[in-house]
């Protein structure tokens, strides 16, 4: 018997990569492509939601292939001062911060993750939704004008990217 893991969130241990997470990051990192292009004419900072439940694999890698300023993942709790100083210090620069969370991010002094959605199928917190929390906060304290955009499901959907492809086709 063979078992193949597939979950975008790549959170499986003894593994390298998860089926879908490849495709996931690929998506999430054109998307971002295009809200920094919305920043930069609007000079605002924008904040990417992005999913990974308690792991910040997802946001990690579209983070640093889309070049976040500040990337926000579950295992680095940050204090909302230090994502202001990085976004004011993008902005200062003469440049339109983006900032990327993954939904199961936690502001230093949360207990858990942010959850107003109720409970999924196995009866565990909904995440989703943090980006929505940070947009107004970030722009009240720095006075940079703050978006905020959950990509949510559009992450699972779509064709596998090449490396997925070859992947699905060596073990069939």
């Amino acid at each position: 018997m063979l078992g193949v893991p597939k979950t975008i969130d790549n959170d499986l241990q003894a593994t390298d990569y998860s089926f879908g997470f490849d495709t996931a990051v690929n998506i999430a990192t054109d998307a971002m492509d295009r809200l920094r292009t919305t920043g930069d004419s609007h000079q605002r900072c924008m904040v990417a939601e992005v999913m990974g439940r308690h792991v910040g694999w997802i946001a990690l890698h579209a983070g640093m292939a889309a070049g976040a300023h500040v990337i926000c993942i579950p295992e680095v709790p940050m204090s909302i001062d230090e994502i202001c100083a990085l976004v004011t210090r993008a902005f200062d620069r003469g440049r339109a911060p983006l900032v990327v969370v993954s939904e199961g991010f936690t502001l230093t002094g949360m207990d858990e993750a942010y959850s107003d959605k109720g409970l999924d199928a196995f009866n565990r917190p909904r995440l989703g939704g943090i980006s929505e929390v940070l947009a107004p906060e970030i722009e009240r304290i720095t006075g940079i004008e703050t978006r905020s955009t959950v990509l949510g499901h559009i992450q699972r959907g779509g064709s596998p990217r090449a490396s997925t492809a070859c992947w699905r086709r060596a073990w069939g």
